[in-house]
């Protein structure tokens, strides 16, 4: 496992996203959440992931009681991340992060982030209660989640200091943080998280002849249209990934992490899957195949 290391933080440049932790909307079941959920967890620390990702909101709070448990008696090993749903009061964010850590059986997060901007509260409301928390120990390092790079930097000022990451959706299917999100973040030391790094199963070629059952077929990824369109990259993935002796969804995820100040956290339905998820971080991509699939994913 190879690691970035920003800002007094080691993180690994595959991580572990764990919205389906708990979360009935993907439909795996209640054996996936009292036993799969964490053998992932247990073997992705395994392989040497350290960087857990998860939010008060998945589940309502049942994937940070699956993580928590997970990661009892192994809490040296983890990168812990959680975020806060910006809905209720600023004042109250103080104590939404103690229930989280609560559930998560840890007495510091290493990384809690704001789930989204704020609709009614500016950063100055809420980022120097941030702050307290990191002056209280109770938070090692603060970030944001769906931000643009001009609301990132509003939250660094209202912070005063280093807001370490922001995590956004990120992949081949989706290129916007190469704009500005990632080049300012390589300039001055930031980590960008990219979310849903596989397109949610788009980018794994298995959706290409019918979309998924879950709640994922009612998004536009999966339209018939936007599989015939990304037919061609997902032909590429696969060339690509035989010539690699790897999948397409490594390739996807290698051509994420080896840029600079990126981790992706993908999630995982079994444990399989996420061994072979940490297996990307080694694959070795070529000019030739960045610039193939820079390309067709442009």
């Amino acid at each position: 496992m190879r690691y970035a290391e920003v800002g007094g933080a080691r993180l690994s440049v595959i991580g572990l996203g764990t919205w389906q932790f708990g979360s009935t909307e993907w439909g795996y079941g209640r054996e996936y959440s009292t036993r799969v959920a964490g053998e992932i967890v247990r073997r992705a620390l395994e392989l040497g992931i350290n960087l857990i990702d998860t939010a008060e909101v998945y589940g309502l709070g049942r994937s940070e009681r699956i993580v928590g448990g997970s990661i009892r008696g192994r809490r040296e090993s983890v990168f812990l991340a959680t975020k806060l749903f910006p809905v209720g009061l600023p004042f109250m964010t103080r104590r939404r992060a103690r229930a989280s850590a609560r559930r998560l059986d840890v007495e510091q997060i290493d990384l809690y982030q704001q789930h989204w901007p704020s609709p009614l509260f500016p950063p100055n409301a809420t980022m120097p209660r941030f702050r307290k928390l990191v002056e209280e120990g109770l938070v090692r390092h603060v970030g944001v989640s769906n931000h643009s790079l001009a609301a990132w930097q509003k939250c660094e000022r209202a912070y005063g200091g280093r807001v370490l990451s922001n995590q956004v959706r990120f992949s081949l299917a989706h290129r916007e943080p190469e704009r500005e999100l990632l080049p300012w973040a390589q300039r001055e030391g930031r980590i960008v998280i990219a979310y849903s790094p596989l397109g949610q199963g788009a980018l794994s070629g298995n959706y290409q002849s019918s979309s998924p059952t879950n709640f994922r077929r009612f998004r536009g990824d999966f339209s018939a249209e936007a599989r015939a369109g990304r037919e061609p990259l997902v032909a590429a993935l696969r060339e690509i990934a035989s010539a690699h002796q790897a999948t397409a969804a490594q390739i996807a995820l290698a051509w994420l992490v080896q840029k600079p100040n990126v981790v992706a956290i993908p999630g995982a339905s079994h444990v399989k899957q996420v061994e072979e998820n940490a297996a990307a971080a080694d694959i070795d991509l070529t000019a030739d195949d960045v610039r193939r699939l820079d390309t067709l994913a442009g």
